[in-house]
């Protein structure tokens, strides 16, 4: 008899006033988890899918849960996150057109889009940190593409999804995401109109979040760290004891030290506490020295920047310098090549795959060059190379190295195998050898 009570899907059990208050809003049982919209599942709840309802699934040994809000609240992981997702937003993204081997850059429409204005209330870098933010914390980063219309492959703009709303199911071989956002009906959308982000550990359909899984016990543990310190000092620094002697106190001084303690108490614990009959104070608590908290938090955060593959002192993280160099162009030429190139080429990947999926005479790229760039010498030094003032075969233009440096091109330099003379100085269809 038992058994057949426990056994829900013996008998359907429904209810007449959910019944029919999903009736009359469209897509309410969608988003009520009751209708599975052409996945494949039973309907039934995981044991997976209850640990994370519980809050019991990303518990870390220290007794913090551990989740993409929780995990934001430690410094380290907000600073890497920061880091990281705030470099990617930042980057231009440059459109270019493939002429046999040759590339140059293209006057694209979807330059603006990318660079500028996403969509509506949407602007692109507040768009791709959104997106990057959603990568870092849940594993996946999602966007969709605005199209003119459900029939046209151009498209318009673009705007950032939340994770939560976004659920990737199969279709027998087709990937397909269904979408419920929080102000109106849920609805599906095919790959080609998804922007999809993973992260490692990615399945086909979604990716295990970098904190929850790789960085669950760095941030657990910053978290104890964190709430501990906190009680620590909110108890005025003081650690708890208890108070022993080798002898019997009598009525008298029981009375006394009763009458201590209580004053002591009124006043926040800051009073003196009167001992007698060879009372002595014992430590109970181990102390924020013995428990190494200070060490506990430094290491926390080379854990989380590892994770992240950020190096420490890009967070504030100690004063020594970076492995990358002692110089600022070094620490940026190495954060670029080690951490956000890994972030760069799947997105340039995704873009171009998803903009032009048949004629690949476009194709999207980052310039990455503001954070390589060396100081004022090294770079003037090596353009003085590219234009042969140093005895080497010439390679670019003054006009060229004008463009790197975000100035216009000058009128009144006319170059000639690498030498740039003034117009003025020439007379009319002579031409001047390269010194």
């Amino acid at each position: 008899m038992t058994g057949q009570l426990l056994n829900l899907e013996a008998t359907p059990h429904k209810s007449r006033v959910l019944d029919s208050w999903m009736a009359g809003r469209d897509g309410a049982a969608e988003r009520a988890g009751i209708v599975a919209l052409g996945e494949n599942s039973s309907g039934s709840m995981s044991m997976g899918e209850l640990a994370n309802l519980l809050g019991a699934a990303h518990r870390s040994s220290s007794g913090a849960a551990v989740t993409a809000e929780t995990g934001m609240r430690v410094s380290a992981a907000y600073g890497c996150m920061s880091l990281v997702a705030g470099a990617i937003a930042t980057l231009p993204i440059g459109i270019y057109e493939r002429m046999g081997n040759e590339r140059d850059s293209a006057d694209h429409e979807y330059w603006w889009m990318l660079n500028e204005l996403a969509s509506d209330g949407w602007t692109a870098s507040a768009a791709w940190e959104a997106v990057m933010l959603s990568k870092l914390s849940h594993g996946d980063g999602f966007g969709e593409w605005l199209r003119a219309s459900p029939y046209s492959n151009r498209v318009i703009g673009w705007k950032p999804l939340k994770r939560q709303s976004v659920q990737p199911f199969k279709d027998g071989k087709s990937v397909y995401y269904r979408i419920s956002p929080d102000d109106g009906p849920s609805y599906v959308l095919d790959r080609a109109d998804v922007i999809h982000l993973p992260s490692l550990g990615f399945d086909g359909l979604t990716s295990p979040s970098p904190l929850t899984y790789a960085a669950l016990e760095a941030i657990g543990t910053a978290l104890a760290a964190q709430e501990y310190t906190g009680r620590f000092l909110a108890g005025g620094g003081n650690f708890d004891y208890a108070l022993k002697t080798a002898s019997k106190l009598d009525k008298a001084q029981l009375e006394q030290l009763k009458a201590s303690l209580i004053a002591r108490a009124q006043n926040g614990g800051r009073g003196p506490l009167i001992l007698s009959g060879g009372l002595e104070p014992a430590q109970v608590s181990v102390n924020s020295k013995d428990a190494e908290i200070l060490a506990t938090r430094l290491f926390t955060v080379e854990e989380i920047c590892r994770v992240f593959g950020v190096p420490p002192v890009m967070v504030g993280h100690g004063t020594a310098v970076s492995n990358y160099g002692t110089g600022v162009e070094q620490q940026g030429i190495g954060f670029t090549r080690y951490t956000l190139q890994r972030h760069l080429t799947p997105i340039q990947q995704e873009l171009n795959s998803k903009l032009w999926p048949v004629r690949q005479r476009y194709f999207v790229e980052y310039i990455t060059a503001a954070l390589e760039r060396g100081d004022l010498k090294a770079r003037y030094d090596a353009y003085r190379i590219a234009l042969g003032r140093a005895g080497e075969m010439p390679f670019m233009t003054a006009d060229e190295v004008r463009r790197r440096e975000n100035m216009p091109s000058n009128t009144n330099l006319k170059v000639n195998g690498g030498t740039s003379v003034e117009k003025s100085d020439q007379a009319p269809g002579e031409q001047q050898e390269a010194s």
